[in-house]
């Protein structure tokens, strides 16, 4: 009698243990799947953030392009004017030594209308401050020169970074990927738990599973949400 009865817990106890090991697969199961859906939400928006940085900056970079084409045309266009302007400057020294103060007034009128008429309003300025006295071109100073592509030097930059930025959302949409594999493991081997009829065997696979759903979810806390990301947002009615 007393056998039986150490046979009826016995027999208990299995199907209480079996019974629990089947709920902790069913919510590890759920909790997996869950885990699976947030990470490929996760990476599709760090991808279609990484397609706008790089569409932003090959925006820029055209941009930058143009901006260079138009640097360079003032700046030869300027470069050719200060060289007409010097030399009538030297043609005014010569007539004014000569005594032609009309002759000179004549070429001073015609200097001033080249400046106000083919100067840009950078090497008016340059100009007018003082720049080219004494026959020293203002484009000798590399800091005046250089500012001519000051702009499309800044939307080259804006370019770059927004490279560097689409390139770090490609690495984070890829990570989120890799986690989503882990992920599809820890599936697979909990699928293997309800097929497998040994106990003990389907303990092991169970707490193998638990360890790599940790590692994926630790794994996973550590790479960065998407720039701005903000969940309320896609609740809010547009």
């Amino acid at each position: 009698m007393g056998i039986m009865i150490k046979e009826k817990l016995g027999k208990v106890k299995k199907f209480l243990k079996e019974k629990k090991m089947e709920v902790s697969v069913a919510v590890l199961l759920g909790v997996t799947t869950l885990l699976v859906a947030w990470a490929g939400w996760i990476g599709s928006l760090h991808s279609g953030i990484q397609a706008i940085n790089f569409t932003k900056s090959n925006n820029l970079a055209a941009e930058a392009n143009a901006e260079y084409s138009v640097a360079t045309q003032v700046y030869i266009s300027d470069l050719f004017t200060w060289n007409t302007i010097l030399d009538l400057q030297l043609d005014m020294d010569v007539a004014k030594e000569k005594g032609d103060l009309e002759e000179a007034k004549v070429i001073e009128a015609k200097i001033d209308k080249i400046k106000h008429n083919s100067c840009s309003p950078k090497l008016l300025e340059a100009i007018d401050n003082g720049g080219g006295k004494a026959g020293a071109s203002p484009f000798e100073n590399e800091e005046f020169a250089s500012g001519y592509f000051e702009s499309a030097k800044k939307l080259s930059e804006e370019s770059q970074q927004a490279m560097e930025e689409g390139k770090r959302d490609n690495l984070r949409g890829d990570s989120y990927r890799l986690v989503s594999v882990f992920y599809s493991l820890v599936l697979f081997l909990l699928g293997t738990v309800g097929v497998i009829k040994d106990y003990h065997s389907r303990k092991m696979i169970l707490i193998f599973s638990v360890c790599i759903l940790v590692f994926a979810i630790i794994y996973m806390l550590t790479l960065p949400m998407p720039t701005g990301f903000d969940i309320s947002s896609f609740f809010r009615a547009k």
